[in-house]
């Protein structure tokens, strides 16, 4: 599953009623992503972690152990 190592952000569901001639037209589900990209650790492992945790410069203090 797609998910940010550093801060376990997950796929959520989420839909929209559209109002369509006075009555709400139900709109069917649809899972969300976290945006994940390429991120070099401070060891040199590259890893994809949310771009949250990117702008935090959260992957230069972090030490996974991941596979």
């Amino acid at each position: 599953m797609k998910s940010c190592p550093t801060c376990n952000k997950t796929s959520r569901m989420g839909g929209e009623r559209s109002l369509l001639r006075a009555h709400y037209n139900p709109v069917q589900w649809k899972r969300h992503y976290p945006n994940l990209q390429w991120a070099t650790l401070a060891t040199g492992r590259r890893i994809k972690i949310c771009t949250r945790c990117l702008k935090g410069g959260k992957h230069l203090k972090l030490a996974v152990s991941t596979k």
